[in-house]
């Protein structure tokens, strides 16, 4: 039978056990908290979690790249996002360069018709001084290639046909300068080959007042005038001219002539220039309707009441202005 002095000490053997287990996992709990607070703060596993996998970036990752489409490369300075800046910024560009080029385009297409340059002139411009040579050749009655018929008037021109440019130069008044003197002539004829652009093919009377008639060709410069007149501009129809075909003539426009137009039903008709310097209705559109001329300068007169008249000059009472 077993003691009671037995029983009592089996019992610090079970003790012993027990502080020994409890110490073992102690001393296990210790070595963990060890590990998990050891320099760097978390385990080799939770380290390698942490690292972001090849190819991809993590949301607070630094590394430097091209600025993407939709970032401004602008820091925020207000609340709106770069995103949304960006995207103004690149709307307000292409609108910026299409804006100048509209106004660009606007500036051209506005610019006053009425310009020192002349915007409807042909080969021969305002301001513009041309090199040349002038000639000389019996005028005759007067009459030429502008159809303007006999004139007493001497101080006439004809005009290179490079610079006649199918009659456009009909009626221009220009300035020819050779040698220290000056003359005005008005143009009312045409200088076929071999007569070269620039050249001028001058009345008898005209040449003479620069250099005598034995010098058969001078070297000149010469340049379009806007002269003072107190004449007024007429019209007159070809012969032939009717209801269903006519051809109409400006005469004594101080300034070149760019268009000659008809009124008509649906608005005004551009008629075509001839190279006899009549313009045309072929199919009697306009014949003895209102007439509307405009200089190279853009500056345009309305005439109305001119009647279906063959080889009648009317006067109009109307000019252009001077330049």
């Amino acid at each position: 039978m077993t003691t009671p002095s037995h029983r009592r000490r089996s019992r610090p053997r079970r003790h012993t056990a027990l502080l020994s287990a409890v110490a073992v996992a102690a001393v296990a709990l210790v070595v963990s908290l060890a590990v998990a607070f050891r320099p760097g703060g978390q385990t080799a596993d939770v380290r390698d979690a942490a690292k972001p996998v090849a190819g991809t970036r993590t949301s607070g990752s630094p590394t430097p790249g091209p600025p993407s489409a939709s970032a401004s490369p602008t820091p925020s300075t207000g609340s709106a996002s770069p995103t949304a800046r960006a995207s103004a910024s690149r709307s307000a560009t292409p609108t910026a360069a299409s804006a100048a080029s509209a106004r660009a385009k606007a500036t051209t297409a506005t610019a006053p018709k009425t310009s020192a340059t002349g915007s409807l002139a042909g080969r021969i411009r305002p301001g513009v001084t041309y090199p040349g040579v002038a000639t000389a050749y019996d005028v005759g009655n007067g009459n030429g290639a502008c159809s303007y018929g006999p004139t007493s008037d001497v101080m006439t021109a004809a005009m290179n046909t490079a610079d006649y440019e199918t009659s456009k130069a009909c009626g221009a008044f220009v300035a020819v300068h050779a040698g220290g003197k000056s003359i005005t002539v008005r143009i009312t004829n045409e200088c076929p080959a071999p007569c070269q652009p620039g050249q001028l093919d001058l009345s008898q009377q005209a040449f003479a007042k620069l250099a005598p008639l034995s010098a058969g060709r001078i070297q000149i410069t010469w340049n379009l005038l806007s002269p003072a007149t107190g004449d007024t501009i007429s019209i007159r129809y070809k012969t032939g001219s009717t209801q269903y075909w006519c051809g109409i003539q400006a005469i004594g426009h101080r300034n070149p002539l760019a268009r000659l137009e008809v009124r008509t039903g649906g608005g005004w008709k551009r008629l075509e220039r001839t190279g006899y310097n009549y313009f045309l209705s072929e199919q009697g559109t306009g014949c003895g309707a209102a007439i509307r001329l405009t200089d190279i300068y853009g500056e345009q007169l309305t005439v109305e009441g001119i009647a279906v008249k063959p080889d009648t000059v009317q006067p109009t009472g109307v000019q252009f202005t001077r330049r």
